[in-house]
């Protein structure tokens, strides 16, 4: 089960899912409260909206419970619905995600205050902050080309709201979340380069480490961020093989 990240939009990860695809059974879903989405989202509700579609897409999907992998946001969703439900989840993996205990700072409150105002000027700087990342992934001038302009449709085609991105923010910030130690489950905390990830700082992820009782902590080589679209197969490899009880090496 494989939980997006703030833009909510599963399309965003297809390589990672098609990677996950070729050993694994997967499941994936665009967030509750985009509109593409077949779920019902009820605002008054919050952050809660996750986690009860997280359980609605189980039970969709026939799986009594399923190892559950949250990518940056989606890091807080898997982890919530593994506090509160441990029952249904055989294995946590947390991909360079938000903690609980984040908060943005002052730049990350001025964009959430003016989400649409601001967006424009999120989106130039995006290939900056990505450029370092994919180089590093993908050496090749050729291969980077490709990767950004492949990467360019999936989002063009799966267009995110700036709104409802700053909306999720709001709904964790004010969300009372379980307590992360009571999950019993195997878990994998993953993580790209601290010098590549500029968008959840390395360090934030790692407070999970703290947290769950039997955690592995392994770093994606090579990725910050977005590893599982620069690096798919790699990222599918520690996967698969952390789910089929393999300790991963970090």
């Amino acid at each position: 089960m494989l939980i997006p990240g703030l833009q909510g939009r599963w399309e965003w990860m297809r390589p990672a899912v098609e990677a996950l695809a070729k050993h694994n059974r997967v499941v994936s879903f665009s967030l509750c409260d985009e509109r593409t989405s077949r779920f019902p989202c009820t605002p008054s509700k919050g952050f809660t909206n996750y986690i009860d579609q997280l359980a609605a897409v189980l039970d969709r999907a026939g799986l009594a419970s399923a190892a559950i992998a949250g990518v940056s946001y989606g890091g807080l969703i898997a982890t919530e619905f593994a506090a509160r439900y441990p029952e249904r989840v055989t294995a946590l993996v947390l991909a360079s995600a938000l903690h609980s205990g984040w908060r943005p700072d002052q730049r990350q409150q001025r964009y959430l205050r003016s989400p649409r105002l601001l967006s424009p000027l999120f989106v130039a700087r995006a290939p900056g902050r990505m450029r370092p990342e994919v180089a590093a992934a993908l050496p090749g001038l050729g291969a980077q080309l490709w990767f950004m302009a492949t990467h360019s449709v999936r989002v063009a085609m799966a267009p995110t709201t700036p709104a409802r991105m700053a909306r999720r923010i709001e709904w964790a910030s004010t969300h009372h979340f379980a307590d992360p130690r009571r999950i019993a489950a195997p878990a994998l905390v993953m993580t790209g380069e601290r010098s590549l990830d500029r968008i959840v700082p390395v360090e934030i992820t790692e407070r999970y480490m703290a947290e769950l009782q039997s955690a592995e902590r392994v770093v994606l080589e090579r990725t910050g961020h977005i590893g599982l679209v620069t690096r798919p197969d790699r990222f599918a490899d520690i996967l698969g093989r952390f789910v089929d009880g393999d300790r991963i090496p970090a």
